[in-house]
């Protein structure tokens, strides 16, 4: 599973069984924290997950972004709960990137800004995969 935690909303990616392909699945609205971690955790459970990457925000520079403490709060916390790993993944460019690709698929701005979480978070976990392959499907 494969997470883009943004301010007002949760972008969410499963891989296939294999760990080879990244697909959206959902886009949650944020709500209180708890309230959040217990939907992604719920997902999790649904779907079975073995392993999760959340993206992690940096600065151009390689420091740590602001929103990064609240990220690795948030793996600790789903590592506590599902006990299933959870690895973080420099996340620089992703919603950029995800961007550009809603673009060149010429999407209206209202649905682009309802599906760039989404696409975010297929990003993350695909570069995770190509980085890792199947060993840690999602």
């Amino acid at each position: 599973m494969g997470l883009d935690l943004g301010h007002k909303r949760i972008g969410i990616a499963l891989s296939d069984a294999l760990g080879i392909t990244a697909q959206g699945l959902t886009v949650l609205e944020r709500q209180e924290n708890a309230a959040d971690l217990a939907k992604v955790i719920d997902l999790a459970q649904q779907h079975h997950i073995t392993a999760i990457v959340i993206g992690l925000p940096r600065h151009m520079d390689g420091r740590l972004g602001d929103s990064a403490a609240e990220v690795l709060e948030w793996a600790a916390q789903l590592r506590q709960v599902l006990g299933i790993p959870v690895h973080t993944w420099d996340e620089r460019l992703t919603t950029v990137q995800a961007e550009r690709i809603l673009l060149e698929a010429n999407l209206s701005r209202r649905r682009r800004r309802q599906v760039i979480d989404k696409m975010a978070a297929v990003l993350i976990l695909q570069a995770f995969l190509d980085q890792h392959g199947s060993a840690n499907p999602g």
